[in-house]
């Protein structure tokens, strides 16, 4: 039987992102549309951090259950977003990047209109989604348009440049809407932006698939790493509510486990295509870099959470002051990774990445030591600069560990393994560290008594269990800057037959990403 042109039988290989549907569009207008859409991907987590004070109090939120409006964003994030890259070559990029718009624009609107907490969150958990789908294609879309190594390293640049924009952008959009209009607009904003994009990319977009051998999704790994992860972090928090031996936290806690388990066995003994191939782990760059990537995501994720509570709750910041104090921090993540860009090849990963580590601690465990009465640029400026220069110095270095070495074919899940590893280590940090906060905040204000529960006693409390967070968030980036003396001594990835653009993590999938600006892609081809 003659198979109909254009059509692809099982176990046939595609072109090399062949067009499937002919149109004509400028490149410059494609990669608008990919800075587009990862600007609001960008903004959408830099923008939430400002506005998480005005949430708590519209929709009564506690303190433990607030972290829940950045975790489920984070965890859909963290467990869908190998799937979104591969489902990209699979199905078409085109295809796929108009589903992440429409997913992510509509679950803003949904949130935009929450009435409730569990709206919220849903919402927050479905925009997760949305992200994990546009964020790779995105990169891919570029990558597969822009074939020629100086072209692609020019649009990679701006592409990283709006992303850190999106970052700074956020922070002060965040302020100026929730003082303005209303933290719903935080969520509304993505609205035109996303119908915008949305119909330039149906009108301009050409359809590509990748080349090779279709391999099947992994949808039941995904499913099964995300609901582990979330059960995982359901636990933690419900500690503070019934305790560590309630059933209901032994029981989230014992499920969590189970699904890891399965998960694993899944991804070794069933996947046909994993969705987290564990042998990718037998490297010691790839497993040591995302092991830092995991550490120092759990010590810092969190910290922006807390800032923008203390802040606003104890120092009684407006939101739009709130977002002009978390301006420098952006920038300096911006200076550290062009910095460590500079000299990785120079001094190796591991050098950076100790001094990345001890900055963050440093800075961590200077905040530690804010009360109630303390200033912005003498007790919060520094330390805050200090935390974000030691992550802006980390990103390139963990990037160029965990590709190190790794055959080009394989660059992109590298490189998106450790993107997952920062989702999640920032999602169980910021699960472990609410919890911790939360419950010195009610120990601190159960010693003061109910009659002496005055607003200088609230604060106080409160305080109390920012610090406390802090400080062990320290103490968990100082394992950070030890894990990094496991990163073998790299000086260049050593990949036989790779380009230039090869060997750069940029030719993968999204590899450093701050929880306040974004990705930053590092520029490690040769010349820059």
């Amino acid at each position: 039987m003659k198979t109909p042109r254009g059509t692809l039988t099982p176990g046939m290989a595609a072109p090399p992102s062949t067009p499937i549907r002919a149109r004509t569009a400028p490149d410059w207008l494609i990669l608008a549309l990919a800075c587009v859409a990862q600007f609001m991907v960008v903004l959408d987590v830099s923008i939430v951090n400002v506005a998480l004070p005005a949430m708590k109090t519209s929709l009564g939120f506690s303190n433990s259950g607030l972290q829940w409006v950045l975790n489920a964003y984070t965890l859909a994030f963290a467990g869908f977003l190998l799937l979104g890259g591969r489902a990209a070559d699979l199905y078409g990029r085109r295809r796929m990047f108009i589903a992440g718009l429409v997913v992510f624009t509509g679950a803003s609107l949904l949130g935009g209109f929450a009435q409730s907490q569990a709206m919220l969150v849903t919402a927050r958990a479905v925009q997760g989604l949305g992200g994990a789908i546009l964020s790779p294609t995105t990169l891919t879309i570029l990558t597969t348009t822009f074939t020629e190594p100086k072209a692609r390293s020019r649009a990679m640049g701006l592409w990283s440049a709006v992303a850190g924009a999106g970052g700074a952008a956020g922070a002060l959009l965040g302020g100026v809407l929730t003082q303005e209009l209303s933290w719903r607009w935080i969520l509304f904003i993505n609205v035109p932006i996303g119908i915008a994009a949305l119909a330039a990319a149906r009108v301009f977009l050409q359809e590509t698939r990748g080349q090779g051998e279709r391999q099947p999704l992994d949808l039941a790994g995904a499913v099964l790493v995300t609901t582990g992860l979330t059960s995982f972090v359901y636990g933690l928090v419900r500690t503070t509510a019934v305790g560590w031996t309630s059933w209901q936290t032994v029981g989230a806690l014992a499920l969590a486990v189970a699904l890891i388990g399965v998960f694993l066995i899944h991804e070794q003994k069933i996947a046909v295509a994993p969705l987290m191939p564990l042998r990718m782990f037998a490297r010691r760059s790839i497993w040591s870099a995302n092991l830092v990537m995991t550490l120092l995501a759990g010590s810092i994720f969190a910290m922006w959470f807390f800032v923008s509570l203390y802040l606003q709750e104890v120092l009684g910041y407006s939101p739009l002051r709130t977002g002009f104090a978390f301006l420098p921090q952006t920038i300096a993540i911006i200076l550290g990774a062009q910095l460590s860009s500079r000299l990785i090849l120079r001094i190796g990963a591991r050098p950076i990445l100790v001094a990345g580590g001890a900055f963050a601690a440093a800075g961590l465990f200077w905040l530690s030591f804010v009360g109630v009465h303390s200033a912005y640029w003498s007790d919060i400026f520094a330390p805050s600069v200090f935390i974000t220069l030691g992550l802006g110095l980390s990103f390139t270095p963990i990037a160029f560990a965990a590709t190190s070495g790794v055959a080009p074919k394989e660059a992109g899940l590298a490189s998106g393994l450790v993107n997952t590893s920062r989702q999640i280590g920032g999602a169980v940090g910021l699960a472990v560290l609410a919890t911790l906060a939360t419950s010195v905040t009610a120990s601190a204000l159960h010693g003061a008594g109910a009659s002496a529960a005055s607003r200088s006693v609230v604060m106080s409390a409160l305080s109390s269990g920012y610090t406390r967070a802090f400080a062990v968030s320290g103490a968990i980036a100082v394992g950070a800057m030890l894990a990094s003396f496991l990163v073998p001594r790299l000086r260049r990835p050593a990949v036989a037959g790779a380009t230039a653009a090869e060997r750069s993590p940029v030719a993968g999938a999204p590899v450093g990403e701050s929880p306040l600006s974004g990705p930053l892609e590092p520029q490690l081809a040769d010349g820059l």
